[in-house]
């Protein structure tokens, strides 16, 4: 009886290695995949099909003239992608290098680490070309006008949106994979490779609805109404994690770690979304400069003139920020294995 008890319990191990292995591996090269070669073609990339299903129910339910048609637009989309998911994953699982190769692109869809640091230094490029051809790339990037933008408010522009999108296109996509994947660690379900996958998947469904319906225009507020929410409560606690993440990062840079930290505590909340601005202000503290929006915000104190170096300090920022966070998600997973085992 002792001698089973040891092999089953040797086998519980192996059982909870290989899984330890799985995630991490599937992480690291999705990671890989998404920093060299980018994005999926847009023909079969995840996100332009979810924003095809959103559009599809958009359609449905923009006519109902309350917030339930919110409600509905993210049960329906939610209910077709973890259709489509499940799918996938039944086919996918009946090979297991099937499943990890599809499970490790599916992954790198979920967040945008080269497309977020290239865009970026794209804009400086064309600042060099010219200040029109830097409006038009910037255009793509913010909501704003780019018509009349001087150098200066087009570099803050661009800083603003890399370091805005922090948090969604990796830290809060990785946070909750991170997070669930530990939860499967401790107690293994059913059908568990689908869960953890489907998690970020939502969660960019999220992030998706917010940026496709979450403006408060005539047509919009009633029906962005509940994905605007509710993409603010999945980004609260990401958005302040990337923050302090920033700060370190800035620390180790030799740049100025304790304004970043001042900054973020008086400026991040100037901003009229309750979490863009954790990760923005604590940039403008560590470079020292100021990011400015008109008649939105103005975060940072102008120590200095911002000129097209802070984009490529900013990125180096963003880089370094992501790259921690991703070790700090590797070292949580390692220790709970080492925990359990």
């Amino acid at each position: 009886m002792i001698e089973y008890n040891i092999i089953l319990f040797k086998l519980e191990d192996i059982i909870y290695f290989k899984l330890y292995l799985f995630i991490i591996f599937t992480l690291l090269f999705s990671l890989a995949i998404d920093v060299i070669y980018g994005e999926l073609p847009t023909r079969i990339h995840p996100v332009v099909i979810i924003g095809s299903i959103i559009n599809f129910f958009k359609g449905i339910f923009i006519g109902i003239k309350n917030r339930l048609s919110g409600l509905l637009l993210v049960v329906c989309t939610m209910c077709v992608i973890s259709i489509i998911m499940y799918v996938l994953y039944f086919i996918s699982s009946l090979n297991v290098v099937v499943l990890f190769v599809i499970f490790t692109v599916l992954l790198s869809s979920t967040f945008s680490v080269n497309m977020l640091l290239k865009t970026a230094m794209d804009v400086k490029d064309d600042l060099d070309v010219s200040l029109e051809k830097a409006r038009k790339s910037v255009s793509y990037l913010v909501s704003r006008s780019t018509d009349e933008l001087t150098e200066s408010f087009i570099v803050s522009a661009v800083i603003e949106s890399m370091t805005e999108n922090i948090t969604d296109s990796y830290v809060a996509p990785i946070f909750y994979f991170a997070i669930f994947a530990c939860v499967i660690m401790i107690h293994p379900i059913d059908n568990q490779l689908y869960f953890l996958l489907l998690i970020p998947m939502i969660y960019r469904m999220f992030n998706t609805l917010d940026a496709m319906v979450g403006y408060k225009t005539d047509e919009l507020k009633d029906i962005g109404y509940v994905p605007a929410k509710l993409d603010d409560v999945l980004n609260y606690v990401p958005s302040r994690i990337a923050g302090i993440y920033v700060v370190v990062a800035a620390y180790l840079l030799k740049l100025d770690s304790k304004n970043s930290y001042h900054i973020m505590r008086r400026d991040a909340r100037n901003c009229p979304s309750p979490n863009s601005g954790y990760t923005m202000a604590t940039t403008a503290g560590a470079l020292n400069i100021q990011l400015i929006k008109k008649d939105t915000y103005i975060l940072g104190d102008a120590n200095k003139t911002i000129n097209k170096d802070d984009i490529t300090n900013a990125v180096s920022l963003s880089r370094l920020t992501i790259i921690l966070f991703t070790l700090t998600v590797l070292l949580l997973l390692t220790l709970l294995i080492y925990v359990i085992l």
